[in-house]
């Protein structure tokens, strides 16, 4: 956008608080969502066809302990990713091994991890400490997360190293469910 021969930049942080505040609203929607699919599934087409008998009463069976199965399954990975700390900065955190090359041997000074875009060490502006690889910044959270991948707006916390095992696990019991 040009405004008398400026550029305006377009700042996509200014949303991140209005982010947070989502955070309740979109686990009720996830709650939803696996609610109506229950009624769906249960009460709708199988959980009468229990009472039919015959074949349809063993087929009905079989895939309501499945769909039942899957969704404890779906739950458990769900409030696992929402809970489970996706793995923080610790603070003043100073490296005295290097992890990155899986080295027993202390740094000196000359090797501490550097950026390898810039060649300097890596150092968060907005937390003031020192930041080892991998670690990334979230608008949304206000801290360091260690292997961060993203903030997902559906589990209200950053996808990193402590909880993207739980993270996967949701999506692929989503894609089963």
């Amino acid at each position: 956008m040009y405004r008398s021969g400026a550029v305006m930049a377009w700042n996509v942080f200014k949303f991140c608080t209005a982010l947070r505040g989502l955070g309740s609203i979109m686990i009720l929607l996830v709650l939803g969502v696996v609610g109506v699919t229950y009624y769906a599934v249960v009460i709708t087409n199988y959980g009468p066809g229990l009472a039919a008998g015959g074949l349809d009463s063993l087929v009905a069976f079989v895939v309501l302990i499945l769909f039942h199965c899957l969704l404890v399954m779906l739950l458990w990975s769900y409030f696992s990713v929402v809970f489970t700390d996706p793995g923080s900065m610790p603070p003043n955190w100073r490296t005295t091994l290097d992890e990155e090359r899986g080295d027993t041997d202390p740094l000196t000074s000359a090797e501490f991890p550097v950026d390898s875009d810039y060649g300097r060490i890596r150092f968060c502006r907005k937390c003031n400490n020192l930041k080892p690889p991998r670690c990334h910044h979230c608008s949304v959270c206000e801290r360091c997360v260690l292997k961060m991948d993203h903030h997902c707006v559906w589990v209200v916390n950053c996808v990193g190293a402590l909880n993207y095992k739980y993270f996967l696990l949701f999506l692929v019991r989503c894609h089963k469910l």
